[in-house]
């Protein structure tokens, strides 16, 4: 997997120490921007997690899914969970070493007692030692939990554990980006009660194989939720019902099961699945596919590939100050940017890591991770592609703006763009996926010269 230049400095290494107070978690930051600036190790948050037992499990899941590869199981996967303080929670995200699942964990006021919670960003080690120690958390013994600075420290009876920091992959950056767009389509299709939430987990195969083949749909019946081999109207995709075994550390805690999904379509679809537990929610997001990994869906390449969104990232981004909940309809006025446009800017701040979804509040969060949108652009094999058959001059506009031709090589494309927006080509790439990864490199060339045109700029500009 590749690995982003930007590595975490710790003051401290992760370790398990004694509390006088009983068992002390401590997850301290390793630097980075609060809404005052640039600080090497801010302080998050002092006190105590409501319930140790669901919480600790809950970090155990989140740290399951870190080191977890659902496709390609063999090789090795990453470790290391990233954790924002939103001023009224805390939230802890991770990937699968594949991708193709997207584990948030969101410790709400409700779970947390003690101090004012800050501002800030930063990823945290979490060791096997160290899980070890957390599957020892009783529900009657009280945690203490401090955020900050600069490493993962769980205090039991156990003695100091230590394990050296890993850096953020960068596919997980293009993941976070990926998948508050993805999530962003999703409505709620399914409220669970807590048994028939267990029951209904605890049905679902763990293993690879047979469960990857048994993979399908989920349907609304009564107060729990039956396979169906089809995506009928109100079913939810269930892409690999093996990827959601992290969820089994919960279940003895679950509240509630929630499930997130598009309209039902014609093909597979990511789809979200949410444990209400004690003032807390764990979600997991799957991709379409176990073979898929977020990281390469393409939902952001219109937003890379035009500037006028680049242009509006930068304001909206002065306006951020890692709200819990991004309000569009405010962030419009303040900006004076039409909601489209701030949307189309959020998506863009999105591939700098910069922007979330949840799904539980249909809302836009930030947070903050040290990468820039031009990193995604010139790793992006699509939009290289787009970029070069746009200084080649291979886009023409036909007259109206509607239709375009895309010359490459000895071999014309033809994009349509609808009435309402919905953009087609004829090439072999939309003729597979049908725009469910995102525009091929034909319609965004096409959506990089009909800007230029727009704006008075030749296409070579």
């Amino acid at each position: 997997m590749t690995q982003a230049a930007h590595a975490y400095a710790y003051l401290r290494p992760s370790a398990v120490l004694d509390g006088v107070d009983g068992p002390r978690l401590a997850l301290e930051t390793s630097g980075g921007t609060t809404p005052l600036g640039a600080v090497a190790n801010p302080r998050f948050f002092a006190g105590f997690l409501a319930d140790p037992a669901p919480a600790a499990a809950a970090l155990l899941a989140v740290a399951d899914v870190a080191a977890a590869r659902y496709y390609q199981p063999q090789l090795r996967a990453s470790l290391d969970p990233v954790v924002t303080a939103n001023g009224d929670r805390l939230r802890f995200e991770s990937f699968s070493g594949c991708c193709g699942v997207y584990a948030r964990l969101d410790v709400l006021r409700a779970g947390l007692d003690g101090d004012d919670i800050g501002h800030g960003t930063t990823n945290v080690d979490v060791n096997n030692p160290l899980r070890e120690a957390l599957t020892r958390i009783g529900p009657a013994e009280p945690l203490h939990l401090a955020v900050g600075p600069d490493a993962l420290e769980v205090t039991t009876f156990d003695g100091p554990v230590v394990e050296k920091k890993v850096p953020l992959p960068e596919r997980w950056v293009r993941g976070f980006a990926e998948t508050q767009v993805t999530a962003a389509a999703f409505d709620l299709r399914a409220d669970l009660p807590a048994a028939e939430a267990v029951r209904f987990l605890r049905s679902l195969p763990r293993g690879g194989g047979r469960a990857r083949a048994a993979a399908g749909w989920v349907v609304p019946a009564g107060r729990t939720l039956r396979p169906t081999t089809r995506p009928v109207p109100g079913a939810v995709c269930l892409p690999g019902p093996e990827r959601l075994a992290a969820l089994q550390r919960v279940l003895r805690h679950a509240l509630a099961l929630r499930v997130y999904g598009p309209v039902a379509g014609d093909g597979p679809a990511a789809s979200a699945w949410e444990v209400v537990l004690p003032g807390m929610r764990l979600t997991l997001t799957l991709s379409p596919d176990a073979s898929r990994g977020f990281s390469g869906e393409g939902g952001v390449l219109g937003a890379l590939a035009t500037g006028s969104a680049e242009q509006d990232a930068e304001l909206v981004a002065v306006l951020l100050a890692w709200e819990p909940r991004i309000d569009v309809a405010e962030l419009a006025e303040q900006s004076g940017l039409a909601p489209a446009r701030v949307r189309a800017a959020l998506t863009r701040l999105g591939t700098a890591g910069q922007i979330g979804y949840d799904t539980a509040e249909a809302a836009h969060f930030h947070r903050q991770l040290p990468y820039d949108a031009h990193r995604a652009e010139a790793r992006n094999p699509r939009l290289r592609a787009a970029h070069a058959l746009v200084a080649a001059g291979a886009v023409r506009l036909e007259p109206g703006g509607a239709l375009a031709e895309v010359t490459v090589d000895d071999h014309l494309q033809r994009v349509r763009t609808d009435e309402a927006g919905r953009v087609s080509c004829t090439c072999l790439w939309w003729a597979k996926y049908r725009g469910g990864r995102g525009p091929c490199k034909h319609a965004l060339a096409v959506a990089v010269v009909r800007e230029r045109a727009l704006s008075g700029l030749g296409a070579g500009a």
